[in-house]
């Protein structure tokens, strides 16, 4: 799951318009923010394993700290207690926990079951859409195109770069998700790492699509 996590931070302006679209995208992203991290540090583990899904040649080995369902709880509960601390709004810090929690489920539709609910509990969830090829881009180009919907219904343009930015995320998003599915496999883990981490970008990309929207 790719441009479906950025789906549903492009709902959630639809469900409260006082927080940005990259805090959205944040919120929606967030365990796979820190998992490159993790990855680069040792802590957590992927294997590059050709074939082992239709959709992906990663083996999720070992990431509880980001993906077991108890993580993500500890994360949108953190990431909501922080923007509460410091914005006072209790709605939008509701949403964003819930938008941090959202990850683990949508994970849950598309992985094969390498998905903890507890760290060290040997049961793997997962139900395995990524074996089949064509359902994974229907059901998460819909939550994305969904997504893109309610944003637009949302917001409007305030110049030229609301436009430009916005539809330039967009295409930069399906690029890229397009080379994950077409494309050759990583060439190291740490090539992983180091892409994940510049997933930062289209955080910064979203405030500035959002400075000029309203």
């Amino acid at each position: 799951m790719f441009i479906g996590h950025f789906g549903v931070g492009f709902a959630g302006k639809k469900f409260d318009k006082s927080a940005s679209l990259g805090t959205y995208f944040m919120a929606a992203q967030w365990v796979d923010l820190i998992w490159p991290i993790l990855l680069l540090l040792g802590i957590e583990k992927v294997q590059i394993e050709p074939n082992i899904s239709v959709v992906t040649p990663l083996d999720f080995i070992y990431y509880p700290f980001t993906h077991s369902l108890l993580a993500a709880i500890i994360w949108g509960g953190l990431f909501g207690l922080v923007y509460f601390l410091i914005k006072k709004k209790l709605k939008t810090a509701i949403i964003l926990c819930a938008l941090v929690v959202s990850h683990w489920f949508l994970d849950l539709l598309v992985h094969i079951p390498d998905l903890s609910l507890i760290p060290g509990l040997d049961l793997k969830v997962g139900l395995g859409l990524w074996n089949n090829f064509i359902a994974t881009l229907i059901v998460e180009g819909l939550i994305f195109i969904g997504g893109i919907y309610l944003y637009l219904k949302t917001t409007k343009a305030k110049n030229k770069t609301g436009n430009f930015a916005l539809w330039g995320l967009i295409l930069f998003l399906v690029l890229i998700y397009m080379g994950n599915l077409f494309g050759p496999p990583p060439d190291s883990v740490q090539a992983i790492a180091i892409v994940g981490n510049a997933q930062w970008l289209i955080i910064l990309w979203g405030y500035w699509i959002d400075r000029n929207r309203e």
